[in-house]
């Protein structure tokens, strides 16, 4: 939890004093002001604290875990390489440890000691002397420390995410087994196009989630290196050990360029993927919405994932649906508002810090995959209003396209002039589908090819027919039912590929939590 650092006032601090985290101001804390004081002749104004220091330690005390990790991995580190005496080592392990374990709460805030390295370095300060605490900084410093810790922050938020992702995608194939055969109408342009099933649809958007999981990763691969050693920008002249605090830490390799150590533009790419996936849930939650309308009738949500209204009492309103689609409207401007931010590059530290959106964007995410779960659970899927829909449609015409192309020798386009006029002649003379004569064909075959094309009627309403139509799709990818169990297989292979790497990773993580503490251990012994 992040601590609640008090809001200084104007008339709070004078340029000696500084704002203790009970709102009290201390004219004795040299400790506390020793930081600047050495360079700076006043101490923060109110409204540096305000607007800069106490911000920042609202983002980095929900890093407080990470950051103590880090001090771990260090001082291994240090003590491995010589860098640091074994007595101090000793001295420094269990007072670190005793924050860790106590937590941030536990923390004695003062904003103007400055970020929360500096915080902890105090809490180390007031169990074992400046002389002692300070030399954990040796060969590091905020830059590499910070950018670290946002790293494995964001790393920690894109994992939960990753895992609700695979989560859905099992949730869509098992609903989807169910309706392999449950025949809907599919639309383009908002007009009914051709047959296909739930089940199918479903399976695409488990698909579009596979992708956005390997966005992800493919992400991850990136967010998950370590920068921590890139010091401040030149590296440092100390003989450390970079890859042995990129074990301890688990992350895979290092950002080999010292000046690249600070930079977070892998924000922006986890903005970028988290967008797309909530791309993906708007589709899904706008197809719902259009299709559990009053008009459509085809899919209707669980009533807990619904309300009604305080004036129409006829009203059950699909509020859930309109959740996803409002939270997926503000994703589209992540990615972009993520570049924006690093506009200031070469300037300052300031935007390199972090992207403060993508909390909220992880979050945002996360939740939205849960609820969507929730919905296509318990989702009531109307098939019968969806077979009355295609008694009256005409989305089934290409395939007799399709059948004219085979048997009578025209070439499509031929074909499809055919077809489009005798819909047309239907439409006309009020001919519903399931009536439909050769004589018309023929009548629209003269007036758009001027010959003749004779089917029986038999064959000719087989043709028309939305049960027949899916069960001839057999191409690779096709709604026909041995596609989509061959599509249902196919999709389970892709979660379990998901789980797999996500499985990997977390492990490896638990292997550097374990391996840190062993080092710990030996240090200590």
């Amino acid at each position: 939890m992040p601590i609640a650092v008090p809001t200084p006032q104007l008339n709070s601090a004078t340029p000696s004093t500084t704002m203790k985290a009970n709102g009290h101001a201390n004219h004795n804390s040299h400790e506390a002001v020793a930081f600047t004081e050495a360079r700076l002749a006043s101490g923060p104004h109110p409204l540096q604290l305000k607007y800069d220091s106490l911000p920042q330690l609202e983002r980095e005390t929900r890093e407080f875990d990470q950051y103590i990790r880090i001090d771990l991995a260090h001082l291994v580190m240090l003590a491995e390489q010589d860098i640091l005496s074994p007595t101090h080592a000793r001295q420094l392990f269990p007072a670190l440890l005793e924050i860790r374990a106590r937590g941030v709460d536990a923390v004695a805030i003062d904003p103007a000691q400055g970020t929360l390295l500096l915080q902890v370095e105090g809490e180390l300060v007031k169990r074992l002397g400046e002389d002692v605490a300070g030399r954990l900084h040796t060969a590091r410093s905020r830059i590499d420390q910070g950018a670290t810790a946002r790293r494995m922050y964001k790393r920690e938020k894109l994992i939960v995410v990753m895992q609700n992702n695979i989560t859905l995608q099992g949730i869509l194939i098992s609903t989807a087994e169910k309706y392999v055969d449950t025949i809907m109408p599919t639309y383009t342009h908002m007009q009914q196009a051709q047959p296909s099933t739930f089940g199918h649809y479903l399976l695409s958007i488990a698909s579009r989630l596979h992708d956005d999981f390997v966005r992800c990763a493919s992400a991850m691969q990136r967010v998950n290196k370590n920068p921590l050693g890139g010091v401040g920008l030149a590296g440092t002249s100390w003989p450390i050990n970079r890859d042995r605090t990129a074990g301890l830490l688990g992350f895979e390799g290092l950002i080999n360029n010292s000046k690249l150590a600070r930079e977070a533009y892998y924000a922006a790419e986890i903005a970028s993927c988290l967008s797309f996936t909530m791309a993906t849930l708007n589709d899904l939650a706008t197809d719902l919405h259009i299709w559990s309308s009053t008009e459509f009738g085809m899919v209707e949500l669980d009533d807990s994932f619904c309300s009604t209204s305080s004036i129409f009492p006829q009203k059950k309103n699909p509020v859930c649906l309109e959740v996803i689609k409002l939270a997926a409207g503000a994703a589209i401007n992540w990615g972009g508002s993520a570049l924006a931010a690093f506009r200031c590059e070469g300037t300052g530290d300031q935007a390199m810090r972090t992207v403060p959106l993508l909390d909220e964007a992880f979050e945002t995410t996360k939740g939205m995959l849960e609820l969507a779960g929730g919905i296509i659970e318990t989702i009531i899927v109307k098939d019968r209003r969806m077979a009355e829909i295609l008694q009256k449609s005409w989305c089934t015409t290409s395939n007799l396209a399709d059948v004219l192309v085979r048997e009578k020798g025209l070439s499509y386009r031929q074909a499809h002039h055919a077809v489009a006029r005798l819909v047309r002649l239907c439409e006309v003379g009020q001919v519903a589908r399931d009536q439909v004569t050769p004589d018309l064909l023929q009548q629209a075959s003269m007036e758009t090819l001027g010959r003749s094309l004779k089917m029986g009627k038999e064959e000719l309403l087989a043709t028309l027919d939305p049960v027949e139509f899916v069960k001839t799709r057999i191409s690779r990818g096709a709604p026909g039912p041995i596609e989509v169990r061959r599509l249902v297989e196919e999709s389970r292979d892709d979660v379990q590929e998901d789980e797999a790497w996500l499985s990997e990773l977390k492990a490896r993580l638990v292997s550097a939590e374990v391996e840190l503490q062993k080092a710990i251990e030996e240090i200590m012994a």
